[in-house]
């Protein structure tokens, strides 16, 4: 399958809805081909869309801009397809591209929009944000001395990216001791680091997946080989925590799965055009040598989360640990357009290897563990939850140490 097919992704938007897109050039060809058997528009829909914009033009209260209208009638056409398909302006385009390279040129900071203030939720380490002595839970008051936008937080991030070695000067409120300052900051290439891992304990491995980017794959292959040495070069098991993972590229996605999988269809997809429709299976190998493996899952696990979970869970490779996931089983083109802009469409839907759909119907785990009122996960400053305070993990570190026992009351 060539680069421009398999370049397929799956993005975060809100807190748990991921979004699976292409490269528009792999699925053109085939596209055009089809227009050639479609029907023209209609006439007298077309003279409509024209005399409603000219009547907006002349007749509407304000001056309204006639390229604006234009750019939000098609926003408004695309997105009221589904919920996932959209009009994507310079910007979102720009973050598309951004999100995916699991790079970006910056200061190296985590942050969150919490009553109409951007708070850092921390500093990603020996970025120019770390060395500066930022710390979770400082305020971000202005950005070149320009006041922040309490309405928008990609404003705010736009604005501390920039070119490699150029400055920002960020404007911090401390609400620990009260303080105000200003610090310079030199921007530089910042790796987003999307895999997380410690020894729970002997002989046991964890490892957190936060995102798929373009070096999940690389970067989980090295965690394991990481933890195989601190444990004598062998793990006796593995948890890998998929909760919250809104998505990424469907390549890391197939990675991750090919890491523990020695066979098999590991994701299918069906569409109307012939690119949108393709499978993917796993190479020989499995980086545990059959150790058990648990994967912990809840409903923020979309997409790319669903396909390793539904990937494994099919091939009898891994016991599900959480709850329900969530659901989001399409796959969304990125169309490029002129001036920057792009649009992605829904152009396929994905199956799990058992031929299941899971869109907008979920996982369901093997061993459910809801959360009760008021339960929240602790996570370390490596960003590793604590299994006295997880339940999930708890649940799952006890399932993975029974599956060990049946495995070795089998072994010859």
């Amino acid at each position: 399958m060539s680069f421009r097919i398999r370049s397929v992704l799956v993005l975060a938007v809100g807190i748990a809805l991921g979004l699976m897109l292409s490269v528009g050039t792999a699925v053109r060809a085939d596209r055009e081909a089809a227009a050639e058997k479609t029907q023209s528009l209609p006439t007298e829909d077309v003279r409509m869309l024209v005399e409603v914009l000219e009547l907006v033009r002349a007749d509407y209260v304000d001056d309204v801009d006639e390229h604006r209208l234009i750019e939000d009638a098609i926003r408004g056409m695309v997105s009221s397809l589904d919920p996932h398909s959209a009009f994507l302006d310079p910007d979102e385009y720009r973050e598309v591209r951004i999100s995916t390279a699991g790079a970006y040129s910056g200061v190296g900071i985590e942050v969150v929009l919490e009553d109409k203030q951007v708070v850092i939720v921390s500093p990603i380490e020996d970025s120019p944000a770390f060395r500066a002595g930022i710390v979770s839970g400082d305020v971000i008051l202005s950005v070149d001395g320009a006041p922040i936008d309490p309405d928008s937080l990609e404003d705010t991030i736009s604005r501390m990216r920039g070119k490699d070695g150029t400055s920002v000067v960020l404007g911090v409120h401390r609400p620990g001791d009260g303080t105000t300052f200003s610090l310079t900051l030199t921007r530089e290439l910042i790796q987003v680091a999307s895999v997380k891992a410690r020894t729970l304990e002997p002989g046991m491995g964890y490892i957190r997946v936060t995102h798929f980017s373009e070096t999940t794959g690389r970067d989980l292959e090295r965690a394991v080989l990481r933890l195989k040495k601190e444990n004598s070069g062998a793990l006796q098991g593995l948890i890998l925590d998929l909760r919250n993972n809104p998505g990424g590229l469907l390549d890391a996605a197939v990675e991750v799965s090919d890491i523990f999988l020695e066979t098999g269809l590991i994701v299918s997809a069906d569409g109307r055009v012939n690119d949108a429709r393709f499978s993917m299976n796993a190479q020989p190998g499995d980086a545990l040598d059959g150790s058990p493996m648990v994967v912990l899952v809840n409903s923020g696990s979309a997409s790319a989360s669903e396909i390793v979970a539904g990937a494994l869970q099919d091939h009898g490779r891994a016991l599900l640990v959480g709850s329900h996931t969530f659901g989001k089983g399409s796959v969304q083109t990125v169309m490029p357009l002129s001036n920057g802009r792009a649009i992605k469409l829904t152009t396929s839907r994905y199956f799990t290897p058992s031929g299941r759909s899971i869109h907008e119907v979920g996982i369901d785990p093997d061993v459910e563990v809801l959360r009760e009122v008021g339960d929240s996960t602790v996570i370390t400053p490596s960003g590793i939850p604590i299994a006295e305070d997880d339940p999930a993990l708890a649940v799952a570190l006890k399932t993975i140490k029974e599956q060990k026992t049946i495995l070795q009351s089998k072994a010859p």
